[in-house]
């Protein structure tokens, strides 16, 4: 394999349609989401991709059989609009690879008929909040001003945006595709369900979907009481002389 390839398993072609994207980054905030919405949706694959740029390993199963990483695209349909969700196992490993699967993905969204990208991803405070914010950076004025209208922050997330989340949206705006990255709010120490739930309440609003978030609520109550026993073993151990901990990831 010389590039990326994308195999589809069906052919389908939407009508102003939405790409999703939830690949592993900080917090692992969009890859819970993205994972999560699939699965309670029902989604149907339609295609799978594949890259050298892909760590050169595969995968064993409990059966004894093997798989290659690949990130996997389902089809969803919202009352608002149709959406395609893409999710997977690794992101590319060098620049190179991000540029090279970012256009590859955008070829293949246009040939379906998606004319929007929202990439999801984490937005690291290095702090614990119970209240999640949804950061966002658009690769147009349109863009801002519809997701704001929904509650997602604009101008207070700083700094870049590595991978996916940030080159596929902004390569979009080169090929005159809408494109923003919406930022879940997170310690980025660890897995955080509750911002990933924060990002799918978002996306069922603007999508207009249904989704039960029970089993999700409950993984993100676990993993914050966790997370504060954690906290207050430390400060014990420091004898309560450090107001904020700073984890190692």
């Amino acid at each position: 394999m010389k590039e990326t390839t994308i195999i589809e398993r069906k052919k389908i072609k939407l009508k102003d349609g939405v790409l999703i994207t939830g690949l592993p980054g900080i917090g692992l905030v969009g890859r819970v989401a993205c994972k999560y919405t699939v699965k309670k949706l029902r989604a149907e694959k339609i295609a799978d991709l594949y890259s050298p740029h892909f760590p050169h390993q595969v995968l064993m199963n409990k059966k004894g059989g093997m798989r290659m990483l690949k990130n996997s695209f389902y089809i969803g349909r919202g009352s608002k609009r149709p959406f395609v969700v893409m999710l997977g196992d690794v992101q590319a490993l060098t620049p190179e690879g991000q540029y090279e699967l970012a256009g590859r993905v955008i070829e293949y969204a246009k040939r379906i008929g998606i004319t929007e990208i929202i990439t999801i991803g984490g937005y690291s405070t290095g702090k614990l909040t119970e209240a999640k914010r949804v950061f966002g950076s658009a690769n147009n004025k349109k863009m801002i001003e519809k997701f704001k209208k929904i509650g997602v922050v604009f101008g207070e997330a700083r700094g870049s945006i590595i991978g996916i989340a940030g080159v596929l949206p902004a390569l979009a705006g080169l090929n005159k595709i809408d494109g923003i990255c919406l930022m879940g709010e997170t310690h980025g120490g660890y897995v955080d369900a509750a911002s990933a739930k924060k990002v799918v309440e978002l996306l069922s609003k603007y999508l207009g979907f249904r989704i039960n978030l029970e089993e999700l609520e409950k993984v993100a109550k676990e993993g914050e009481v966790a997370i504060k026993q954690i906290e207050d073993e430390v400060k014990k151990y420091m004898g309560g002389e450090q107001k904020e901990i700073s984890y190692i990831r």
